[in-house]
């Protein structure tokens, strides 16, 4: 694995590392990367990394601007905003292909479906996850990488031990049908909500929880407007890191290449320390001492478990039981 030592070295080596001719710009070419996220979360970090890979690898040809925390675009406009070319570069969450028609990223939303990251890598650096991105093409889409965030734990005002206890409660989540019917499985109330207006929502009482990796949790400052948090981790958030097609594959093959080249060591990076964020995270919550935290015992989580498993099968219409069977089978799962 690649360590924060050798990240630190590669800025300073990419001028010499440049071993292609670059055409040569009267100004430079500016690529908008939008994010609804801190700057200090894995995304966040990950975007600032591949800013500065890009614009060293191509040496000034290319400037990179960074909008984190819905700057420009919340949670539902930013992939209009891609497709239109209003900005270049977005990491939205796996759950935001649905509405374009590309439901095959929602099997990421499926509760309890991977025991951790060796798991995930089975997905999304395999068969199954690659072509993923290639069904974006039709969509004026290309899709780059995966970048990880980590995985979810349950937040409300009350605690969360077992699936009795979310009955009736509003909880914040994401836009995306698979995450509605892990809710309404649990008897609580999904509230779909942009990321941006979370806090605010949690802290006047428009909604009483929530579902976050702690990195996200703790960097829009959740925990201190959530009195309990349990460690779950019953589902994954993750990123697809997307371009505009149209201005890719317009650019120069020179350029592009060293772009490429720029994302693939931004995306080790990214995925490199993105438990180790969601770790400190959790142990920055913990300390703070505003959330009491609950550790879910193995009877708990099999209750969990029990009754999360049909919404598998329920999603099946809509993001297909043979994919579903592809991933159990990749994943070593029996229905």
């Amino acid at each position: 694995m690649l360590t924060r030592r050798t990240f630190a070295r590669i800025a300073g080596a990419a001028a010499l590392a440049l071993s292609v001719a670059l055409p040569a710009y009267a100004e430079p070419i500016v690529i908008k990367f939008s994010h609804v996220v801190a700057p200090g979360t894995p995304k966040g970090k990950g975007a600032d990394k591949f800013k500065e890979l890009a614009e060293a690898y191509t040496n000034g040809a290319v400037t990179v601007e960074v909008y984190p925390n819905s700057q420009l675009y919340k949670d539902k406009e930013e992939l209009e905003a891609l497709q239109l070319g209003a900005v270049q570069i977005l990491a939205p969450s796996l759950a935001k292909f649905g509405p374009l028609g590309v439901q095959q990223f929602e099997v990421f939303d499926l509760p309890f479906l991977m025991n951790g990251y060796d798991d995930l890598r089975k997905i999304t650096d395999g068969e199954i996850g690659q072509g993923f991105l290639g069904l974006l093409d039709d969509k004026g889409i290309k899709g780059l990488a995966y970048w990880d965030n980590g995985f979810k734990i349950f937040s409300a005002n009350s605690p969360l031990k077992s699936p009795d206890d979310f009955l009736g409660l509003k909880m914040r989540i994401q836009s995306s049908k698979i995450l509605e019917a892990q809710m309404q499985a649990l008897g609580a109330v999904p509230q779909v909500m942009a990321f941006s207006e979370v806090y605010q929502a949690l802290q006047t009482g428009v909604v009483d929880g929530t579902e976050n990796p702690p990195s996200n949790m703790y960097t829009q400052k959740m925990h201190e407007v959530q009195k309990h948090a349990t460690l779950s981790n019953h589902g994954y958030l993750g990123y697809a890191v997307i371009v505009n097609k149209a201005f890719w594959e317009g650019l120069d093959p020179a350029v592009r290449e060293q772009l490429d080249k720029a994302m693939a060591e931004a995306t080790a990076y990214a995925n490199s320390i993105a438990k180790e964020e969601n770790d400190n995270a959790l142990a920055a919550m913990q300390a703070a001492g505003t959330t009491e935290w609950h550790e879910l015992t193995a009877e708990e989580r099999a209750v969990f478990v029990e009754t999360l498993k049909p919404v598998h099968a329920q999603m099946a219409d809509r993001i297909g039981a043979d994919l579903i069977a592809q991933v159990y089978g990749a994943l070593g799962l029996t229905n």
